[in-house]
C-alpha cells in the first residue's frame, strides 16, 4: 500500500515524541520535518525514528533563500543551510530535501552566480544519493530554469505544493509542466484567496482534488501522498490533536483511494 504522510508538528501542542507517536497511531508512515543541522534535530529525528515512521522528505530553510542569487557574504551562510539539509537526509534516512527558489514578492532575477551555486548543491547532493525537489512557489520562471536546467540531473525533481498553486498562481497547473518529474508532494488546501496560504486539510478549501488526482496518475506518480497541514485555530480550534490527525489521515488516504482504488 502507498505511504501517506504528514508534517510533525501539523497538530498543536504535542512534543516530537507525542507527535509522532500519535501520528503513527492514526496511520502515518511518513514524515516531513524542517531540516537544521543533524547535531540540532538528532533528538526530534530520533522521536520520528523511534515511533516506527520514516522520513519522505525534509524541507531546507527558506528565509534568506534570495541570497543564493546575490553576489553577498550572505548566500555562503545561505548555501550551507542547504548543504546542512542534505546532511540532515543523509543522517536520518530521508531520500529528499525540499527546496524553495526563491521567497518574498520581489525575488532576485537568475543569475551566473546564483546558476553556479545551485549547481553546485546539486552535485553536492548527488554525490550523496539525496533528491532535490524544488517547490512551486509565486512564481514560474525559477522553477522553470531548475527543472530545465537539471533536466539531466537523476537527483532533480519536483515538489508540487497544491496550497501555493491555488492561493499564488491559480492560472498555471503545474502538473501540466512539470508532472513527470514529480518526486514529492504538499498536500494542502486553502480558500483561493492570493496569497492566504491556510495550509488546512486537503477537501477542506477550493483546491480541486479530483483534478489533482487526474494530473498525478497521468504521469503514474507512485510516491508518497504527504501533506504539509497544521491545525489552523481558525478551522480547527475545536479538535484535540488525536482528532485532528485522524482528520488529516482521513483526507490523505481518501486521497490515496482516489489514487489507487484501495
Amino acid at each position: 500500500m502507498r505511504d501517506i504522510g504528514i508534517s510533525l508538528y501539523a497538530a498543536s501542542g504535542l512534543s516530537a515524541k507525542e507527535a509522532a507517536k500519535t501520528i503513527k497511531s492514526v496511520g502515518f508512515t511518513k514524515i516531513l520535518l524542517d531540516s537544521t543541522t543533524p547535531e540540532k534535530m538528532k533528538d526530534t529525528a530520533e522521536a520520528v525514528l523511534n515511533a516506527g515512521l520514516t522520513f519522505d522528505q525534509l524541507h531546507a530553510p527558506f528565509n534568506t533563500i534570495n541570497n543564493m542569487w546575490l553576489d553577498n557574504a550572505a548566500a555562503e551562510d545561505t548555501y550551507r543551510d542547504l548543504t546542512d539539509s542534505i546532511d540532515c537526509c543523509v543522517a536520518f534516512g530521508a531520500p529528499t530535501v525540499v527546496i524553495h527558489l526563491s521567497s518574498g514578492g520581489n525575488p532576485p532575477t537568475i543569475t551566473d552566480i546564483g546558476r553556479a551555486r545551485y549547481t553546485r548543491l546539486v552535485e553536492y547532493a548527488a554525490q550523496r544519493n539525496i533528491n532535490i525537489a524544488f517547490e512551486n512557489q509565486k512564481y514560474i520562471y525559477n522553477i522553470a530554469w531548475a527543472l530545465h536546467d537539471f533536466k539531466k540531473a537523476d537527483n532533480v525533481g519536483f515538489c508540487w505544493d497544491t496550497g501555493h498553486q491555488l492561493c499564488a498562481t491559480p492560472d498555471i497547473e503545474f502538473m501540466t509542466l512539470f508532472g513527470d518529474k514529480l518526486i514529492c508532494t504538499h498536500l494542502e488546501d486553502n480558500n483561493a484567496v492570493f496569497w492566504e496560504d491556510l495550509h488546512i486539510l486537503p477537501f477542506d478549501g477550493k483546491f480541486d482534488f479530483n483534478r489533482g488526482v487526474e494530473l498525478m496518475k497521468r504521469y503514474n506518480y507512485q510516491g508518497c501522498l504527504t501533506l504539509e497541514v497544521w491545525q489552523n485555530p481558525a478551522f480547527y480550534k475545536d479538535y484535540t490533536p488525536e482528532a485532528f490527525l485522524k482528520r488529516a489521515f482521513d483526507a490523505a488516504n481518501r486521497i490515496r483511494t482516489m489514487m489507487d482504488g484501495e
